[in-house]
């Protein structure tokens, strides 16, 4: 009889133990599209090195065709300045897209596509790297911008009874009497 009730407790522990195995987390998806080669290349290497899944294409016209068919991306890194479809009318898409509405989208550019900026976060980007930029500071940006995408799904009131944690600072700076200014 106690045999039973090991093989039994033996077996629910094997389900449980290979159904956590088959639920892993997914990779986070990014979308690149740069229509330099190198940029684009570089931005994959980086992604993939830090556990990210990349999907890449060569240009705004790939990318709106892409968005048409797969809104799985946690984010998204455009060229400002691309063959076709520029970052600009790219990112307007996306914001009009109810499937691609929460996708943040980090802006990258060289000299040539900063006139373009404000029209970008007007369009609905929420960041932006200038070329060249290393590692670290992609893998920041990207960080940022998911961290931040995740608070907003939680939603107004999702964090209701937490409670921020409060600093108290003195002042530091000594008022110009006490620092014996006239």
């Amino acid at each position: 009889m106690q045999n039973n009730h090991l093989a039994a407790k033996d077996l629910s522990i094997g389900k449980i133990n290979s159904a956590l195995a088959s639920v892993r987390p997914r990779r986070l998806r990014i979308l690149v599209a740069d229509d330099d080669q190198t940029t684009s290349e570089s931005l994959t290497a980086i992604g993939n090195q830090h556990g990210y899944q990349v999907v890449s294409v060569a240009d705004g016209r790939e990318a709106f065709r892409l968005l048409k068919r797969d809104s799985e991306f946690d984010v998204a890194v455009l060229s400002m300045v691309m063959q076709h479809l520029h970052c600009v009318d790219v990112v307007r898409y996306m914001k009009t897209e109810k499937r691609l509405m929460r996708i943040p989208v980090i802006m990258v550019s060289d000299g040539q596509g900063f006139r373009n900026i404000p029209e970008s976060f007007a369009a609905g980007a929420t960041a932006f790297l200038a070329k060249p930029f290393g590692p670290e500071q992609l893998i920041r940006a990207l960080r940022l911008v998911i961290g931040n995408q995740m608070l907003e799904s939680l939603g107004p009131g999702s964090l209701h009874g937490v409670k921020p944690k409060t600093f108290k600072y003195k002042n530091r700076i000594p008022s110009p009497a006490a620092a014996g200014v006239r």
